[in-house]
């Protein structure tokens, strides 16, 4: 049973691959979370600078134009960072703004970003249904205090929070409730704000940022180590890799370069250049039973998956909690679209997906992947053509994080039609 119901007309991908052999050199698309939060900082750095290497990903275009829109009405579409970010960036900032979305961003809570902002001075009205967007915004000047806040939610309500800190009059002191989501996104946004000069104190649970100005700079940005999964899961599942991909750091801020020791398991092996990292399969080994928790890389859970079903390597993964509440309900997509490779995947616990490694449902002769307006849908299934040729519908919903997805694959040998 489906989701949603997705137009049958839609455009489909038909993906096949001839061989298991993947060779070549590819330029990733930049890192989408840091960009996002280097533009809200630069913003409000009043920066003469404008940040370097971003990428043309939907969600940070979406983010330039409203940080350099005239208009007082936003449509951010299906962008869930720049919806969190901009909410409370258009609090802090005198006026009155409207921010709205598409139908799913309608349907992702925003009510506990809303009462904390709310609570330091904000004035933020529900357009139409409580708790939702889209919201009207009255900006002004935040008074900072002491918030409590359940940390285990959505690590962006927080990083929105923390990158407007700085501007409060006096600061600001927060104190997370519950285990901590995601946290390797709160220490991005922590060492991103230190670049531009901040200093902070984070102690146990509470977080502290006193009043202080942003110090404007030059700023580059990285290549995305969510997009480099798929790249790594494409070694992983061919028979010979070798792969350099550009632009791309082991010792990175993203808390998704973690994903370089996972591989090792698949046979998959990391080695830094000045530029870029290589990846090689190196053997064919594979783990009997995979247990990964994703509390700190919710974005790669998709990856992992795919690549155990499609390898027959018995998995249980924890730390999913957040995935109902993103582009789609990602565990109810995942399970979806995997029966349609035979594999019946169970959710034992919320946050939790779990398979023993059978086949007791059939595999349908083309499996025709729906990608619920979600990119790592479209993402993380493609590599399945390496074992069996697929449709993907909706396919240029990659745009949101990594538009030159196909282009790539077809440089490593892919037939996309």
């Amino acid at each position: 049973m489906r989701l949603n119901d997705q137009n049958k007309n839609r455009m489909k991908y038909t993906l096949s691959k001839p061989d298991k052999t993947i060779n070549g050199s590819i330029n990733l698309p930049s890192s989408k979370s840091i960009a996002n939060r280097a533009l809200i900082i630069n913003a409000l750095s009043y920066s003469p600078y404008d940040i370097g290497n971003l990428s043309d990903s939907d969600d940070t275009r979406v983010m330039q134009k409203v940080l350099t829109s005239n208009t007082s009405k936003f449509d951010i579409g299906h962008a869930g960072t720049a919806m969190r970010f901009l909410t409370a960036f258009l609090a802090q900032i005198v006026g009155q703004w409207e921010i709205t979305g598409s139908g799913r961003m309608k349907q992702r809570p925003i009510g506990i970003l809303v009462d904390a902002l709310n609570e330091l001075g904000a004035k933020i009205e529900y357009i139409e249904k409580e708790g939702f967007p889209p919201l009207r915004i009255f900006g002004s000047k935040l008074q900072g205090k002491v918030l409590e806040l359940d940390g285990s939610v959505s690590s962006q309500y927080i990083s929105a929070l923390l990158m407007v800190a700085p501007c409060m009059e006096g600061g600001l002191t927060l104190r997370l409730k519950n285990k901590i989501t995601s946290r390797s996104y709160i220490t991005l946004t922590l060492k991103l704000m230190k670049q531009f000069g901040i200093r902070y104190a984070w102690k146990g649970n509470e977080i502290k940022v006193d009043e202080q100005a942003y110090r404007p700079k030059q700023f580059v940005v990285e290549a995305d180590w969510s997009g480099s999964s798929y790249w790594y899961q494409l070694a992983a599942l061919a028979d010979e890799a070798e792969v350099e991909l550009k632009n791309l750091r082991l010792m990175s801020l993203q808390g998704d370069c973690e994903i370089a020791g996972w591989f090792n398991d698949f046979g998959v092996e990391s080695k830094a250049t000045s530029d870029s990292v290589i990846i090689r399969k190196t053997s064919n080994i594979l783990p009997e039973h995979l247990q990964l928790n994703f509390i700190e890389n919710p974005d790669v859970a998709q990856t992992m998956a795919v690549l155990c079903v499609m390898k027959k390597v018995p998995f249980h993964f924890t730390g999913l909690e957040t995935l109902k509440i993103k582009e789609t309900d990602r565990i109810a997509a995942l399970q979806n679209e995997l029966a349609r490779f035979g594999a019946q995947i169970t959710e034992p616990k919320h946050g939790e997906l779990k398979w023993d490694g059978s086949f007791p449902l059939k595999k349908e002769n083309l499996p025709c992947i729906a990608t619920y307006h979600d990119h790592r849908m479209a993402l993380a299934f493609a590599p399945a053509a390496m074992f069996f040729n697929i449709e993907i519908e909706d396919p240029m919903v990659v745009t949101k994080s990594y538009p030159n997805y196909y282009e790539d694959l077809k440089t490593v040998g892919f037939e996309v039609k």
